[in-house]
């Protein structure tokens, strides 16, 4: 069993920069697809970034290209979200994610978060 624990979130202006925190416990972050969701009351859940594999390959979505980073740290079993430059449209309930498979992209994601609340004011 894996658990996932997210920090980070927050309440920021526009422009401002957020790193968001994912913990893992029990299997380490190198074995699993770990990614970043975002979801907003009444809209689809969506896809942010992810990172996978020996080599640290990285997903971002367009929509946050250039902005945000997706990193991760094997010695402390943690993966991270740098978000700069944020914008209101960013506002949401950011989610860590883990896909035991390690493929990418998976077809399905194991384990969840509880979410972490993050609100841009213009």
């Amino acid at each position: 069993q894996v658990q996932l624990v997210e920090s980070g979130g927050g309440l920021v202006q526009a422009g401002d920069s957020l790193r968001l925190s994912c913990a893992a416990s029990g299997r380490t972050v190198s074995d699993y697809v770990m990614a970043w969701f975002r979801q907003v009351p009444g809209k689809e859940r969506e896809t942010v970034a992810a990172i996978f594999g020996r080599g640290d390959s990285t997903y971002h979505a367009d929509f946050v290209k250039g902005r945000f980073t997706a990193s991760r740290d094997v010695a402390k079993n943690t993966v991270f979200l740098q978000m700069n430059s944020l914008k209101p449209e960013d506002t949401a309930v950011y989610y860590c994610a883990a896909a035991t498979s390690g493929r990418w992209p998976p077809r399905r994601y194991d384990y969840w978060g509880q979410g972490t609340q993050v609100t841009v004011s213009s």
